[in-house]
């Protein structure tokens, strides 16, 4: 099957050989930074976690998100999703591959990863984190591949997959559970010292994921000539909707929290910081009003049962969740633990272009693996759809 990867439009090349300008760029930063250290990026002393850490977290609930097809496809029969269910279980791989070259690119030395499989430490979060998201890649490769194998060789899957399916579902929920817990198991950072961290990162994950794929479908259904269904997208937007009104629910839960009590240690002023600014720094004030922007535009064409109907709306809506918990988890949650530091200084954080161009290659990386499952996916559907009619 991988031989159908290397056909394609010319339109298909023409993207293909972009994403491999964009890696080139990227990588080249990435060989300075390599040479020079972290003293390249906008990171510092107060603030050890910044752009490449956002991403990677925000990352991690994209390829979570693979379990709301997984589950209601193999553990409830839901057959509208039989088209789409190896579309989510790739966009985790894609996602997964986007968070290991991030944490690879934080550390100022990658051979440092060695230390947590020579010397593994089960007390540290971070073995963990390794652990389960390392397993995640390996079910959805195992389970898209050998699923779509079948479909391609019109025979059933084999027997011995559907444990590891039926293993895969929990799995996605810990991935995240523990990536959460990296953050809300630390005491000295108030804003993320909440028990409502796990809960906020699966809601935001089951928001922006599935919305993605959404997306994805359409641009498949207009370049690829592949059609998901419209059953399948519906049903997708209905998901995106809930995931997406708990999200904001969870977050204001944690405004009323911070400010009703009055207490900074509740992250009151990483709040404000984000919000309002804080002691005159204002650094990511304009993006976070964005998120409240997108965020009610989204919920808006979501909940009225007529716009999220309606393709071009649904586009918007789907385009607007994405941005707007990118914004939330891949920029200000990151930043804003940080913020003010353990004296109750405020020492901003803006990433540099070595480190923006150095983020795009990674995404760019991530969509190249992307690009060449879905279009092995396309052209298997595609074969198998004729093989059907005749």
């Amino acid at each position: 099957m991988l031989a159908k990867a290397l056909t394609g439009s010319n339109r298909y090349w023409g993207w293909i050989v972009l994403l491999l300008v964009v890696i080139g760029v990227g990588f080249s930063c990435y060989l300075w930074q390599l040479k020079e250290g972290l003293t390249v990026t906008g990171m510092s002393r107060d603030v050890s976690w910044g752009l490449y850490i956002g991403q990677f977290t925000f990352l991690v609930g994209v390829a979570a998100s693979a379990v709301m097809l997984v589950l209601p496809y193999y553990l409830h029969n839901v057959k509208e999703f039989g088209r789409i269910t190896v579309l989510g279980e790739f966009l985790a791989v894609a996602a997964i591959i986007m968070c290991l070259l991030f944490v690879i690119v934080d550390l100022g030395k990658p051979m440092r990863l060695l230390n947590m499989i020579l010397y593994p430490t089960p007390n540290s979060l971070l073995f963990w984190d390794m652990v389960v998201l390392n397993g995640y890649l390996l079910l959805n490769i195992i389970i898209g591949w050998h699923v779509l194998e079948a479909e391609y060789k019109a025979v059933s899957p084999p027997r011995w997959l559907k444990p590891l399916i039926y293993l895969s579902i929990p799995w996605a929920v810990s991935i995240h559970t523990v990536t959460a817990f990296l953050y809300a198991g630390l005491p000295g950072r108030h804003y993320w010292l909440t028990a409502l961290m796990a809960a906020r990162f699966l809601a935001s994950a089951f928001a922006s994921g599935p919305a993605l794929l959404i997306l994805l479908c359409y641009i498949l259904k207009k370049y690829a000539g592949f059609d998901p269904g419209r059953a399948a997208v519906q049903k997708l937007a209905g998901i995106v909707t809930y995931a997406m009104i708990v999200t904001v629910f969870f977050v204001a839960l944690e405004l009323f929290t911070a400010f009703y009590s009055q207490v900074p240690g509740h992250g009151m002023q990483s709040l404000q910081y984000l919000f309002v600014g804080l002691e005159g720094h204002r650094g990511m004030v304009p993006f976070m009003w964005v998120f409240v922007f997108l965020s009610a535009l989204a919920l808006v064409l979501l909940i009225n049962p007529a716009t999220r109907a309606r393709e071009k709306t649904l586009l918007v809506a789907c385009g607007s969740v994405f941005g707007a918990l990118w914004i939330e988890k891949g920029l200000g949650l990151v930043i804003a633990g940080f913020i003010p530091n353990p004296f109750e200084r405020v020492s901003e954080y803006a990433p540099t272009l070595p480190e923006v161009l150095i983020t795009l290659g990674v995404w760019a990386a991530g969509l190249l693996v992307l690009t060449v499952l879905y279009r092995i996916v396309v052209a298997v559907k595609k074969e198998s759809a004729l093989g059907n009619e005749g």
